[in-house]
């Protein structure tokens, strides 16, 4: 759906936000493939979320990155290369951002020097130009000062700011960033409040990105029938029902036999990152294949970084359609290659149909009132003085185990510290015994906690639950 359509609000009572400010302007970087584009949205962001590689092609979504400097407020926004050329990534691109710049309020046209200004320069200063928004052009690869003049001679003709620079050599940034902040209105900063990360993964061509696309209700992730088209991590802002979210589309991931190419090996490395910042992942599973072995391994990862997970069942429309009892043949297959997390929840969706989201942000709110959960001491420790009475105390060589107390920790998910008198005489199994108990109590089923044991550092402890 076209972005242009700034009323269109999904669900009723889900409004997009961005960078955690509210109508911060929103600062556009287009051109053609591999002009330094995502190197100048590093430098000016001062990260490395956009993939710079010497390859046309490599910035396939749109990235925006809120920006402060010299006293104003701005989302930098990276966007994929524009180009004529005919292969089918190359078209959605040119799609995608030429929808995309009727949101912007500012534009910078990025060129490359050494080139020269080429037939492609000339479709994409007419396409900014039709936007009606101010537009800076940047010359890119100007080496040398005295080069200068001569690199902006063949670009006058358009009557737009022009500034030469050389990104690999920082030279002309701070002039990019004088137009910039000349350009911003003042905004005031008003911060949203603080918002919970949901990434979303899982393996090739599952729907993630159509499915990021209708929760947003704007066309911010290219979507193709083609695996690997997303190879960034995508932070995108909303709301919905009052509460701030940072949804992160990331690159799918797929055995590492299977990565053909050093881009598939960064965009990995980017999923992972993505899922060890987020508090809560949403594992996207193909609804009519269901879980597989990868799907298996992924969820394995996200456990090890002790993340909240939801299993999104997508293309659910096809699996109703062609498999009988659809829901529960996929709750079975879940609870058959999942067998190692017996409670994760589930939700059905279908990015193509648009339903389920209703029920997906459900679930998400519900798991965010679990991560932040927390027990009262003296609750805490009634629940263990009855659990531990319903099963034999652990044994350590051929001393029981005698407990303590237990504490919760500030860690999210929920997690806890038994004091013991032998912490390596409490086994995995008595663990996921206390844990079973603790997710009945509490009602903290679909979240992954962890019970940690310590030695008592009291002497004389009378407070044995055992």
């Amino acid at each position: 759906m076209s972005s242009k359509n700034s009323e269109y609000l999904p669900n009723d009572d889900m409004t997009a936000i961005e960078g955690g400010y509210i109508d911060l302007a929103k600062v556009a970087i287009i051109g053609r493939p591999n002009v330094g584009k995502s190197t100048l949205f590093n430098i000016i962001t001062e990260t490395r979320k956009a993939v710079v590689k010497n390859q046309p092609g490599v910035t396939r979504d749109i990235m925006i990155h809120p920006v402060s400097i010299w006293g104003k407020q701005f989302d930098l926004i990276d966007t994929g290369g524009v180009t004529e050329a005919d292969d089918l990534f190359s078209k959605l691109i040119k799609e995608q951002v030429t929808d995309f710049l009727f949101s912007v309020d500012f534009i910078i046209i990025v060129m490359d020097g050494r080139s020269g200004l080429v037939p492609e320069d000339r479709d994409i200063i007419k396409l900014a130009k039709q936007t009606g928004r101010p537009i800076l052009l940047v010359i890119n690869k100007v080496d040398s000062p005295h080069e200068e003049d001569i690199a902006k001679a063949d670009f006058y003709e358009f009557g737009i700011d022009i500034v030469a620079a050389s990104f690999e050599q920082r030279r002309g940034v701070g002039d990019i960033l004088e137009w910039i902040v000349k350009m911003v209105p003042e905004t005031p900063t008003v911060t949203a409040e603080s918002a919970m990360k949901i990434a979303m993964v899982g393996k090739p061509n599952v729907g993630k990105s159509s499915l990021c696309n209708e929760l947003l209700g704007t066309h911010r992730m290219m979507v193709s029938e083609v695996a690997g088209t997303t190879i960034d991590s995508v932070d995108s802002p909303l709301e919905y029902n009052g509460q701030h979210y940072v949804l992160v589309d990331t690159a799918g991931l797929r055995r590492q036999s299977r990565r053909e190419d050093d881009v598939e090996i960064i965009s990995a490395f980017k999923s992972k990152e993505s899922i060890r910042r987020a508090q809560l992942v949403l594992l996207v599973v193909d609804g009519l294949e269901g879980p597989t072995e990868q799907d298996a391994k992924i969820m394995q990862a996200i456990l090890q970084d002790h993340k909240g997970v939801i299993v999104v069942a997508n293309k659910s429309d096809l699996g109703q359609a062609q498999v009988e009892n659809y829901k529960e043949t996929f709750r079975a297959q879940v609870a058959r290659v999942f067998h190692f997390y017996v409670d994760v929840p589930i939700v059905f969706t279908s990015a193509l149909k648009g339903y389920g989201t209703k029920e997906l942000f459900n679930e998400i709110e519900d798991i965010n009132r679990k991560i932040n959960y927390r027990v009262s001491t003296g609750d805490l420790n009634d629940f263990f003085f009855e659990t531990i009475r319903k099963a034999p105390a652990p044994v350590y060589g051929t001393t029981n185990v005698k407990f303590y107390y237990l504490t919760q920790t500030y860690q999210k998910p929920p997690a806890f510290i038994a004091f013991a008198n032998h912490p390596d005489g409490v086994t995995n199994s008595y663990r996921r015994f206390l844990i079973k108990n603790m997710k009945e109590r509490f009602g903290l089923y679909g979240i992954p906690i962890r019970i940690f044991c310590m030695k008592s550092r009291r002497r004389g402890e009378n407070h044995k639950f055992n």
